[in-house]
């Protein structure tokens, strides 16, 4: 019985760690968050903003967040900088970590990830860093380009560095080191996949353990790519292009499925998983669910989010590829989840809330979001009764409990 106990507490422990810790897309990039208690309706004006911080220069990157501490990087003067945050909207710390992307548009990309007592995070000039928690010092970095033989982008890298066990996963891109596992305490390589070659798409990896192998997918600029997660051996790959070589959704995975968006003239394409997950078969494909950005994700069993070049929002049947309903009137934007509610934020600076149903876009409240500057690319992020936005130069927190 004590056995039992410790066990249960131990288990308990590591469920409250994960949620206490943040990353992109929430715990498991799935977009979905866990809080309960949130309103399931705004006032007129919209939820009451907490506080705001008008400071962290130029970038689109989110909120990372561990036991109570906010993260998240912004640009000035071409110099990265990691802000620390408490929940208050006290700034905590600061700290230059590196060059920082200014080629077009200018500022940080990826949102940070953080384990074990470090910050890791992939800038836009093709650096991956890896930052003391707590000095925010530099303990190690590597070079996509110098280290690594890979190549940076069109628009600058913009992916979310995916940590495994003692691993760091990251995709330089390139004949060699497509994708790449390093020691996450020493930056030194573990593994190198050549996958097909392709160069890195600005997608995030995602890592699937519930199948007989463990297995990272990933989008590239020509492939959606299966890695064998403890051997870095490619298991499959599935042809998939568009005009610009920009995949950079995350995909969306559930019990064996696989939902992979893109925008510039793309769509949307399910996959099965096969043989336990070495390999995969088309279930369907749509080219009208052009999604570019930012992201969807699974309610139920229908997915949710915005087109591109089809400008509408719309609900779709997972396991058919039918479209439920389409809503127009909104711009494009990003998607985030939580206790079947959608939190819809607009490239046009409209923060939606809905109901996740297949009958229609259930809207139930509405506001704007007038703080900050340039694009509104940022996803928003929930915890412990706040929304947290970035809009360029500011940070803001609204109360949504």
């Amino acid at each position: 019985m004590k056995k039992v106990s410790v066990l249960c507490l131990s288990l308990l422990s590591l469920s409250l760690h994960a949620q206490d810790n943040i990353r992109w897309r929430g715990t498991d990039r799935s977009g979905i968050y866990h809080e309960a208690g949130l309103l399931m309706n705004w006032p007129a004006k919209g939820p009451a903003l907490l506080w705001s911080y008008d400071g962290l220069g130029e970038g689109f990157s989110s909120v990372a967040i561990d036991s109570d501490k906010l993260y998240i990087t912004g640009c000035t003067d071409a110099k990265g900088y990691i802000y620390v945050f408490d929940t208050a909207g006290k700034l905590l710390n600061k700290k230059e970590y590196g060059p920082e992307w200014v080629e077009s548009y200018n500022g940080t990309r990826a949102t940070v990830n953080i384990d074990g007592g470090k910050i890791y995070i992939v800038t836009g000039t093709a650096e991956i860093y890896c930052l003391d928690q707590q000095s925010l010092n530099v303990v190690w970095k590597k070079s996509y380009v110098k280290d690594l033989n890979g190549s940076n982008i069109q628009w600058g890298v913009c992916e979310s560095p995916l940590i495994i066990g003692d691993k760091v996963i990251a995709t330089p891109g390139g004949k060699g080191n497509n994708i790449v596992a390093l020691n996450k305490n020493t930056g030194e390589l573990v593994w190198s996949s050549p996958a097909d070659g392709d160069s890195s798409a600005y997608c995030s990896p995602l890592y699937i353990s519930d199948l007989e192998v463990p297995l990272i997918v990933t989008m590239m600029s020509y492939h959606i790519v299966g890695i064998h997660a403890e051997t870095g051996q490619k298991l499959w790959s599935y042809e998939n292009r568009n005009r610009h070589d920009v995949h950079a959704n995350t995909p969306v995975y559930s019990d064996g499925m696989l939902l992979c968006t893109s925008g510039y003239g793309r769509g949307s394409t399910m996959l099965k998983l096969t043989n336990g997950g070495r390999g995969v078969e088309k279930v369907w494909f749509s080219e009208e669910l052009d999604n570019r950005i930012g992201a969807m994700v699974k309610v139920g069993n229908h997915a949710y989010g915005s087109g591109d070049n089809n400008r509408y929002w719309y609900c779709v049947d997972w396991e058919s590829g039918e479209i439920k309903w389409k809503e127009r009137g909104l711009a494009m934007g990003n998607i985030i989840a939580n206790d079947g509610m959608l939190y819809c934020y607009t490239d046009r600076g409209e923060m939606i809330l809905a109901r996740a149903t297949p009958e229609k876009l259930d809207i139930t409240g509405k506001f704007s979001v007038t703080l900050g500057t340039a694009q509104h690319w940022a996803h928003p992020v929930l915890y412990k009764g706040a929304m947290y936005v970035r809009h360029g130069n500011t940070l803001m927190a609204y109360k949504v409990k």
